[in-house]
């Protein structure tokens, strides 16, 4: 057979030695595209179908026949059709006794069925072997060759050579098999896909709720203060003023976060002596969820720059200038230009400019494009280093921007402090504490815990006996 290759894809060394024959029922979307992947993997397909007459989208090189030769080929059968046709599967039941079953398949809706696919398949021949696999794959993912996609496997079943079988063509496509026990998992795995972002979920919430109270607390400290205390209306501040104080804010205090369970966890282990402890649950879900507030706080940061660019073109900010010019001309009088102020101002925009550059920096190496083209230094360095790196930067942002103005009476309308002080409190907490882990005296046995090194009670009486003798 010859191996027809249209896409450039990385094909593994844990090729097959001897050309294995995989039989596929199925030739929608994603049968087709998983027997272009196998193709070029080295595999032989057979399309079994109902009409195998139709071969016009067959990918090249593979043979079609009916489903009861095409299943006499293989003892492995790839289930690619719907549950509602596995009936229809039933008058093979002699011929597919013993062979390997692999269901794809995928509902519709969370829930649908009292059982999953795989069980209710296993049900109907119950002397194959039914292994659930690849429905956390999409078709553009296999012709794509996964190099933007996730590229794991969620595999299970009751028979663990049959899996094992199947895991082996998984690893020979390129991809990655995670072993999720008996055919028992099997609806978690189909409900899986079905997910609106699992990995995003606290993340979204988390930044709805700052964005709402933050918006409805600067809604009462500048419009609704404006309104009651002067009768001015600045209802228009709610379109552009408001969001642009409240995006930076945000984002910013959902960067801190992304760095304060690393400095928990730092410290947890200091504590304790040793890596081999179990974190808490809430920091071990934190800690994986960094990578989704990362990105949400990139968003935000991204609406903070749009909202800025379109200061110019307000029609507020061009009669505050106008008006300002006649003030000026009426007076016969200029301000004095001050090279303070120009300095602050400058540094103000230099901070954001670079701050905003490593934070799309940090964005775009957390791609699985890119995270799989950098080895873990290199990864290390841009998430750790470059990362507290803009904290600092966003931060001295922030706090240029706010500059003097905490220390006067004016900006404190009924009590209430300027909102952006609220995003310096989580960043500058993580900024001192991770100053302080960076003295040799914590670092040192930091470095030594995390590299396998433990703590032992033997260890505390030697270092009490050597502080008791040099004393």
């Amino acid at each position: 057979m010859q191996n027809h290759s249209t896409t450039a894809m990385p094909l593994t060394s844990d090729l097959p030695n001897k050309k294995q024959t995989v039989c596929i029922f199925g030739t929608g979307d994603f049968g087709r595209s998983l027997g272009h992947r196998m193709l070029q993997c080295g595999y032989t397909i057979v399309y079994g179908s109902r009409n195998p007459k139709i071969t016009e989208l067959i990918p090249q090189g593979a043979t079609v026949l009916s489903q009861t030769e095409a299943a006499e080929t293989s003892d492995i059968i790839i289930i690619a059709i719907p549950r509602i046709h596995y009936n229809s599967l039933e008058r093979l039941k002699e011929t597919l006794s013993g062979k390997v079953l692999v269901d794809v398949s995928n509902n519709l809706k969370m829930n649908q069925y009292p059982e999953s696919n795989a069980e209710y398949l296993a049900q109907l021949f119950p002397e194959s072997k039914v292994v659930k696999a690849f429905n956390t794959v999409s078709a553009w993912a296999l012709q794509s060759g996964g190099l933007d996609a996730n590229r794991q496997v969620l595999v299970c079943g009751n028979d663990s050579k049959a899996k094992e079988k199947v895991m082996d063509i998984v690893r020979s496509l390129g991809l990655t098999p995670l072993d999720k026990g008996s055919l028992l998992a099997a609806k978690e795995i189909e409900d899986y896909p079905l997910q609106l972002f699992p990995m995003w979920k606290y993340s979204i919430y988390l930044a709805l709720g700052l964005t709402a109270l933050l918006f409805i607390y600067c809604l009462i400290r500048d419009v609704v203060y404006a309104y009651v205390t002067g009768n001015k209306e600045l209802s228009f501040f709610i379109a552009i003023t408001i969001p642009n104080r409240v995006c930076p804010i945000v984002a910013l205090v959902l960067l801190g976060l992304v760095y304060l369970p690393g400095i928990i966890a730092a410290i947890l282990q200091l504590y304790r002596g040793t890596k081999y402890s179990r974190f808490p649950d809430w920091l071990d879900k934190w800690m994986l969820g960094r990578k989704q507030l990362g990105l949400v706080a990139l968003a935000f940061a991204f609406l903070h720059v749009l909202f800025t660019l379109v200061i110019p073109l307000r029609y507020y900010v061009r009669w505050r200038a106008d008006s300002n010019v006649l003030q000026q001309a009426f007076k016969n009088k200029t301000d004095a230009f001050r090279t303070d102020y120009a300095w602050l101002s400058d540094s103000y925009l230099a901070l954001g400019i670079l701050g905003f550059f490593l934070f799309l920096l940090l964005g775009i190496t957390s791609l699985p494009s890119v995270t799989n083209s950098v080895n873990w230094r290199e990864f290390r360095f841009v998430q750790s280093y470059l990362g507290y790196l803009t904290v600092v930067l966003c931060t001295a942002h922030t706090l240029i921007y706010g500059g003097s103005r905490f220390l006067y009476a004016r900006s404190y309308p009924w009590g209430l402090p300027p909102a952006y002080m609220f995003s310096l409190i989580i960043p500058c907490i993580v900024l001192v504490i991770k100053f302080v882990l960076i003295f040799p005296c914590l670092d040192k046995p930091l470095t030594a815990i995390r590299q396998g090194w433990e703590r032992k009670p033997k260890d505390l009486h030697e270092l009490q006996n050597l502080s008791r003798s040099s004393v």
